[in-house]
Parts: C-alpha cells; sequence; structure tokens
C-alpha cells in the first residue's frame, strides 16, 4: 500500500480554486459571495473535527460509541433533509423514518453477510454514504411533491370531488416523486467507471488497493446506494402526500 501525503502547501494551493471561484461569482454578479464563503469554512471546521473525532473513535473501536456516531449522522441527514422540504408538514419525522429504515436495513443486509464488519472504520463511513444518498433523495422528493400539488391542484381536487381517495388522486405525483429522488442514483449508476471514478473506488485506488478488488467495492456500493435511495423515496412519499390534506380528505390550501 502506498502513503498518500497530502501537504499544508498543497493545500493552501488548491485553495486558490476557492478564491477563484468567488472572483468569477463577483465579476458576474451571481451573489454567491456569502454562501461560498460560509461554505468553504464550515468545509473545513467540520471535516476537521469529524476527522479528529474518527480517529479517537476508530482506536477506542467501542460498538455503543459506533452506535452512537450513527445515530447522530441518521439525525443531522434528517434535520437536513427537514430543511430542504419547503415547509412540508412532519418532514422531519418522515425524513427521519425513511433514513433510518434504509440505513439499518442496508446495514444489517452488509453485517450479516459478512461483507462488512461492524467496526467503526467500516461502517461510519458507509453510514455516511447511506445518510447522504437518502438525504438527497428525500429532498427532491419533497420538493417534487411541493411542486406538483400545486401545478396539479385542479386535477387532484377533481379526482377528489369524483370519489377519489387522497392516495388515489396523490397516485401520479407520488411516482412522479419517487422518480425525482432515484433519478440522481440512476444517472451516476450509468456513467460510472465511463465519466466518474467514486470517491470509495478512487480513495483505495489511491491508497495501492487492487483496481479489481476496488471496482468490486464500487459495484457493491452502487448497488446499495440504489437500494438506499428506493426505500427512503418509497417511505418518503407514501408518508408525505399526507401532509398535504386534512382529516377530512381534504387538499390543504
Amino acid at each position: 500500500m502506498h502513503n498518500l501525503i497530502v501537504s499544508n502547501t498543497a493545500l493552501a494551493l488548491t485553495g486558490v480554486f476557492v478564491l477563484f471561484a468567488l472572483w468569477i461569482g463577483y465579476k458576474q454578479d451571481l451573489g454567491i459571495a456569502k454562501s461560498l464563503i460560509v461554505a468553504t469554512i464550515r468545509c473545513v471546521v467540520q471535516l476537521f473535527i469529524v476527522g479528529y473525532v474518527l480517529k479517537y473513535v476508530f482506536k477506542i473501536d467501542n460498538w455503543l460509541l459506533t452506535i452512537c456516531l450513527i445515530l447522530i449522522i441518521i439525525f443531522n441527514g434528517a434535520y437536513n433533509a427537514k430543511g430542504r422540504s419547503n415547509g412540508l408538514k412532519d418532514s422531519f419525522k418522515i425524513s427521519l423514518t425513511a433514513i433510518a429504515t434504509s440505513t439499518i436495513v442496508i446495514l444489517l443486509v452488509l453485517v450479516l453477510d459478512g461483507s462488512v464488519k461492524f467496526i467503526p472504520s467500516q461502517i461510519i463511513p458507509l453510514t455516511g454514504m447511506i445518510v447522504s444518498n437518502s438525504m438527497v433523495a428525500m429532498g427532491l422528493c419533497f420538493r417534487t411533491m411541493s411542486s406538483m400539488f400545486k401545478d396539479r391542484r385542479s386535477q387532484v381536487m377533481e379526482m377528489l370531488a369524483l370519489g377519489a381517495t387522497p392516495m388515489m388522486a396523490s397516485k401520479n405525483i407520488i411516482r412522479d416523486a419517487i422518480k425525482a429522488g432515484l433519478q440522481p442514483t440512476i444517472d451516476t449508476a450509468k456513467t460510472v467507471g465511463l465519466v466518474a471514478l467514486p470517491g470509495m473506488m478512487s480513495g483505495m485506488i489511491f491508497a495501492g488497493a487492487d483496481p479489481v478488488l476496488a471496482i468490486k467495492c464500487q459495484i457493491m456500493v452502487t448497488f446499495m446506494l440504489l437500494g438506499i435511495t428506493s426505500i427512503s423515496s418509497i417511505i418518503g412519499c407514501y408518508m408525505g402526500y399526507k401532509s398535504f390534506f386534512n382529516r377530512y380528505a381534504q387538499l390543504i390550501n
């Protein structure tokens, strides 16, 4: 295995690209300077904090502490998904249910199958990948449902007037929202290896692992992500559509 060295000089040099992005934003009057600066600072601070925390957790290798970190990651993922819900009622509870379910199901399958061991160095990075993809899927589902219930309001009300249940009236919207949640992962799966070499595969190759082993791991991760987004999107949409109706099965304004 080769040692990958990232010097402080290298970090400083790559920071020049952030300045370039700021310059582009200024020249094109994009109004992104504040967001870009905040994002950059948060990225650096958060990653360094997480890095030192993970170093401590990996060293201790305690299952209880590992579970606590998994729960923290799930909670943060659900909270961030709530922020992308456009004010959808009960969005945090829905996000937490969907993300927790997909995370537990996938981790159980991988651990029981023996593909990964229940140790912090394997479980925590996988949990991060699972939750981040679930979070993105949930955000897309919420935004799509909010947009479509607004655009198709008259169609939904007509179906309700003709005796349809909220589920029947929302069926097409739910289907399109699930599709929207799945689409980024499907697009990534189509181009993986041809256009992009994903982070896990690239990291293993950087570290000197056999490229064939890295490919097998990446295929496993890709299959895992497709399953994750499917579970999250289905749970999120079938729980979320109810928030657009009141207890009398009427569409909320």
